[in-house]
């Protein structure tokens, strides 16, 4: 007689897991390896100092960064809102109108496919189960995996624009002059690509477009600011 078999617990890991901090993460790194290095080449191409060019650059690390963190919350935080309001909004519902609710959800199960019959059932179990948690799940797409988690998104956003800010920095390590400007533009490149390649694969997808889609908008976002240096030196502002 044969042995029965056993279930094995089979674990997946989906990009939705991780997009609510990997989006906060990737822009954060993205902004400040392009708002930093194009103002510190702004700055450069306007013909100003060394130490002027160091101090627009920490100042835009500094304020950047801040922005992010509170900019990050607050957007988090509106979204937290909502979801709360909707759970209290559905809580209520299935308090005042339980069989309406139960109604609500057979009827999502039938549009996904299942049989009338077997949606009543479905629903049924999964009321008696946890009718609050099927409601926000299957009516209004509420999980764990995208929760809006404010505090982390802040911190996910500031942390990694500071350490995508710091990139241009190694570029001051060139003489004043072209040299300087070169170095940061290409450090910043790097710096670019190395970001948008640890974001497609953290998401699991294909390195290229990610990588190019990130390089070419950072290296826009310099073009424009470095000839707006360049007019303002030409000008003698």
């Amino acid at each position: 007689m044969a042995a029965p078999r056993t279930r094995t617990r089979h674990r997946e890991r989906h990009g939705a897991e991780r997009a609510g901090w990997l989006r906060a993460a990737v822009l954060g790194a993205n902004d400040g390896l392009v708002s930093t290095s194009s103002l510190v080449i702004g700055v450069a191409a306007s013909g100003a100092s060394g130490s002027a060019i160091l101090t627009a650059g920490l100042a835009g690390l500094t304020a950047g960064a801040l922005s992010m963190a509170a900019g990050e919350y607050v957007s988090v935080s509106a979204q937290a809102d909502v979801e709360h309001a909707d759970r209290a909004q559905e809580k209520a519902e299935l308090a005042s109108t339980p069989a309406a609710e139960l109604d609500e959800l057979t009827g999502i199960y039938e549009r996904r496919g299942l049989p009338p019959a077997l949606a009543r059932q479905v629903a049924e179990a999964l009321t008696e189960r946890d009718a609050l948690a099927a409601h926000l799940r299957d009516e209004l797409g509420h999980n764990e995996q995208n929760r809006a988690r404010p505090l982390q998104a802040s911190a996910a956003s500031a942390s990694s624009f500071a350490v995508g800010a710091l990139v241009p920095f190694l570029g001051m390590a060139a003489p004043p002059g072209s040299t300087r400007l070169t170095l940061i533009v290409v450090v910043t490149v790097i710096g670019l690509a190395v970001a948008g390649a640890l974001g497609a694969r953290t998401a699991g997808t294909p390195l290229a477009r990610p990588t190019l889609r990130v390089v070419v908008g950072g290296c826009a976002a310099m073009a424009v600011t470095a000839l707006v240096g360049a007019l303002v030196h030409t000008a003698g502002v």
